[in-house]
């Protein structure tokens, strides 16, 4: 159980999939400040879900069959064809967010497609397999929140204009980066 709880922490605050590995910097870059949240935790959930799914095909459909270079070709389908339902899902459970519009931001993350890939990779247990991808959704949340923040205080500011748009967004990914480092002494196997 311990086990569990550091796969999730680690992977939320320290093999965080955007800072530590630059998957998922599309829908951070393009994201619109009312729609954080929904899209947290829409990306949440199609982590969750998919990381789940691509760990059981992958072992028990691929793998019996002797298939297993045909994963992205499972993988892929199978987030793009559950970003719909989930869509269609989700304003069921959390009525106060609007989920609309985030079909692209969700369908560009290769956060994705990371998670289900890790999955197989690291083969650590179904269980094991959950919680990374649960602590991959909620750290790409965690990180979408901050950064929404710091784009927010960037905007308030005087800020030069070489630097204002896209170069300040950077810099401040940068930074949380740099800041998400302090974390790396937190977990010691």
């Amino acid at each position: 159980m311990t086990e569990l709880l550091f796969t999730l922490i680690s992977t939320a605050l320290i093999n965080n999939l955007v800072l530590h590995w630059p998957l998922g910097v599309d829908p951070l870059l393009g994201s619109e400040r009312r729609q954080v949240h929904a899209l947290g935790i829409a990306t949440t959930c199609l982590m969750l879900i998919v990381g789940m799914l691509g760990y059981a095909l992958y072992h028990w459909l691929l793998m019996p069959l002797e298939l297993t270079s045909l994963r992205l070709f499972v993988f892929v389908p199978l987030s793009v064809l559950l970003i719909a339902p989930l869509l269609k899902g989700l304003p069921r459970v959390c009525p106060k967010h609007s989920f609309e519009g985030l079909w692209p931001l969700l369908l560009g993350n290769a956060g994705v497609l990371g998670v289900a890939l890790l999955n197989i990779q690291d083969d650590k247990g179904f269980l094991a397999a959950t919680a990374l991808s649960l602590g991959a959704g909620l750290g790409f949340w965690l990180v979408l929140s901050l950064f929404n923040d710091l784009r927010q205080r960037t905007l308030d500011n005087n800020i030069p204009l070489p630097f204002r748009g896209l170069p300040i967004d950077l810099i401040g990914a940068g930074l949380i980066a740099v800041a998400f480092l302090g974390f790396s002494g937190l977990i010691k196997t």
